[in-house]
């Protein structure tokens, strides 16, 4: 008789079941996502004119730029996830990881680290995935950068800058990536039965810490951040910080135009310590690209391209004050504290 295909899955080794499982669960992730993307991909072709919500606030011009620009992005999404998951299943189906800690192995030991050193080869096949996730990815990034960003006009940096910003990023991710998780095996390896509880904590304490820090020690590596100016903009932020007891202390601008014409704003810190961030594209006469050049330059300098030519870019303070209002209203209906505790519920049952 024919077996059934249940048959056949229950005669599967334990092992092969779970890959098999790992892998068709993640197709039918993707698929899933892929699915809602086309459906958005849809609205994007099909909705060629100002929604008539939105005809008092946006003009014509604005929104065929804008649904251009995502119709881009969705066909750049769609490529670059179709890649992933492909190269993801490729390394499952050809023994990739196998063969990488294995390599890992070899490398630690040739290093003067046996097999008795297994955090040490772990950090080796750590380094090494990352390495490769970041070759991997660095077609995909370009093209987004250079083709797409530059086409609708938001790219603002040069190849070199590009690069230079890539390594940094790798080279300090790699400085908190490694002795974090050196020391997550390690208790991992010291645990005993309730192991899965200290992990736990471990990367509580080290969420927690990464938050507090990023914005005054890890995010300066990159960008410059300065006081925003006394002036009305300030005082009207600082009025509507007071308006729903947000314990307001510093509002730095940060020089986002480097990178992007993009725009955005945020806060950080814990308690009664909040500080508020603004990208200088998203204050008028402020960002950068609305200089125009001195005299005898041509309005580029060596790591941006800052393109005067454009658009002139930022908004006015109630623009400002909207967008800001989004940032605090998660805040004040406590996204952010639900969001670290759903995260830290994940990773509990993660390690449990």
């Amino acid at each position: 008789a024919m077996a059934l295909p249940g048959d056949l899955w229950a005669e599967l080794p334990a092992e092969r079941r779970i890959f098999c499982s790992v892998l068709l669960f993640s197709w039918a992730v993707y698929l899933w996502e892929a699915f809602l993307a086309h459906r958005q991909r849809r609205v994007y072709r099909t909705t060629t004119h100002v929604p008539q919500e939105l005809g008092q606030i946006m003009d014509s011009e604005t929104f065929e730029k804008s649904r251009l620009y995502q119709l881009d992005k969705s066909t750049f999404s769609f490529w670059s996830g179709l890649y992933s998951e492909v190269e993801g299943t490729m390394i499952l189906l050809c023994g990739g990881i196998p063969f990488l800690w294995k390599l890992s192995g070899q490398i630690s030991g040739r290093a003067g680290f046996g097999p008795e050193y297994e955090i040490v080869q772990s950090l080796v096949f750590l380094l090494l995935a990352t390495l490769f996730s970041a070759v991997t990815g660095l077609p995909w990034s370009l093209y987004n950068t250079f083709v797409i960003e530059e086409k609708h006009g938001f790219n603002q940096q040069t190849l070199g800058f590009f690069f230079k910003d890539a390594i940094k990023k790798f080279v300090v991710t790699q400085c908190i990536l490694l002795p974090v998780t050196s020391l997550l095996l390690y208790i991992i390896k010291i645990g005993g039965d309730y192991f899965f509880i200290y992990a736990w904590l471990f990367t509580l304490v080290v969420s927690l810490v990464l938050v507090t820090i990023y914005a005054d020690y890890i995010a300066p590596l990159f960008d410059k951040f300065i006081p925003l100016p006394e002036g009305e903009l300030k005082q009207q932020i600082e009025t509507m910080a007071k308006s729903i007891d947000f314990p307001l202390t510093k509002v730095y601008v940060v020089e986002g135009s480097k990178r992007s014409s993009h725009s955005n704003a945020y806060f950080y810190g814990f308690f009664k310590n909040k500080r508020i961030v603004l990208f200088d594209t998203l204050l008028e006469d402020y960002s950068a690209l609305n200089k125009e050049p001195a005299e005898g330059e041509d309005g580029e300098n060596e790591e941006t391209k800052s393109k005067t030519k454009n658009k002139k870019q930022g908004c006015k303070n109630e623009e400002v004050l909207a967008v800001l209002g989004h940032e605090l209203g998660h805040w004040k209906l406590g996204h952010t504290v639900k969001n670290i505790i759903i995260s830290q519920v994940s990773y509990y049952k993660l390690f449990f």
